[in-house]
């Protein structure tokens, strides 16, 4: 190969053209905007100018507070929400966990991911609390059906938190009382996000910044880039062509003998979770890497462990089959030919493997 393929998208996506030039404006605007100087008033009204372009991009009316990406915006909510309770999906994010504390209440999924609605529903008859459950999963793409367990988690009088870092800016979000989005997953820059608040009195405030909500000075070249990235809605305008992507992507790995990962759920089409029984993932990535392929064993702030999965074991995937799982995901430039090279080389790899077990 004369070029590589990145084939990692829910890790990291470029930073589109868009959000790098509405960066540059703000880097010319280097001024605090809590300052009260006309300097700072300057960048105060382009930060408000990004904080409206976020909520209109994503059809949100309520506060939109600025951070540094969804894992700060979690853990904002985890410690801070106005509810005695903590509850989340065994599938979560590991920021999730690591959040919520160790007194969390664990719900379990089925074999295709989704949260057991009965068991959500035993556990808040308790008290109210926290729920939170995201959208689309960082590993597998499987949709969780908030409409019907946010209904559930507002019937007990609780509070619902969506982890949507791998699904703003691609799908619709969820109707929620709190939603956490990370600019770099949708083609913005690294090192920002946004915490939306349905009702400020849900959220304890603390710091002085973002009405109270978080300390520390406003990144306004990452807010600008954030919203600019949104607004060019590159990710949402391709998410048909991503459908044609994935399902040559697991057609063509089906046929090389791999196995796809909960195929029946419902599944966000630009990722893709496909697993060669028999093969290592670190092996995997490595031999990828090698090839001019990049792609994920699994979330990007653990792949670098290799860790096995919690997420494929808390879905009871096959231990077997869950050692040899990828994460492939698409990004607005990724086309056709770069599936076919990928899948050529998965068949490589996959006929090397059968000959060393023969």
């Amino acid at each position: 190969m004369t070029a590589r393929i990145y084939l990692d998208h829910a890790a990291t996506s470029p930073v589109l053209p868009e959000a790098r030039e509405a960066m540059a404006r703000g880097l010319e605007l280097w001024a605090n905007p809590s300052s009260p100087h006309a300097d700072g008033r300057a960048a105060r009204k382009a930060l408000e100018e990004a904080r409206a372009e976020v909520a209109e991009a994503l059809g949100w009316r309520h506060d939109v507070i600025f951070t540094s990406g969804a894992s700060e915006a979690i853990a904002i909510v985890a410690r801070r929400a106005r509810v005695p309770g903590r509850v989340l999906g065994s599938t979560e994010h590991d920021i999730v966990p690591a959040s919520m504390g160790e007194g969390a209440t664990v719900l379990p999924v089925g074999g295709d991911g989704i949260i057991e609605a009965a068991a959500l529903e035993q556990v808040l008859a308790s008290r109210p609390a926290l729920v939170a459950i995201q959208q689309v999963n960082n590993e597998t793409g499987v949709v969780q059906p908030l409409g019907e367990l946010g209904a559930l988690v507002r019937a007990g009088g609780s509070l619902l938190l969506a982890d949507c870092a791998q699904s703003a800016g691609k799908i619709g979000l969820p109707d929620a009382d709190f939603i956490a989005i990370s600019a770099h997953k949708f083609g913005g820059p690294p090192g920002v996000g946004a915490l939306l608040v349905r009702d400020a009195a849900t959220l304890e405030a603390e710091g002085g910044q973002e009405k109270g909500y978080r300390r520390g000075t406003q990144n306004l070249p990452g807010a600008m880039g954030m919203a600019a990235a949104l607004s060019s809605g590159a990710f949402r305008k391709a998410m048909s062509r991503f459908t044609e992507l994935r399902r040559r992507l697991e057609d063509g790995a089906k046929a090389g003998g791999g196995t796809i990962i909960a195929e029946a759920a419902e599944r966000v089409a630009n990722i893709g979770s496909i697993g060669l029984p028999g093969a290592e993932s670190a092996s995997l990535v490595v031999q990828f890497d090698l090839a001019g392929f990049a792609v994920s064993a699994g979330s990007a702030c653990s792949s670098g462990a290799m860790k096995s999965s919690r997420v494929l074991q808390a879905m009871g995937v096959d231990p077997t089959l869950a050692a040899g799982a990828l994460r492939v995901s698409f990004g607005p430039a990724t086309n056709e030919e770069d599936v076919d090279a990928f899948l050529a080389e998965w068949r490589r790899i996959a006929a090397r493997l059968t000959s060393r077990a023969a």
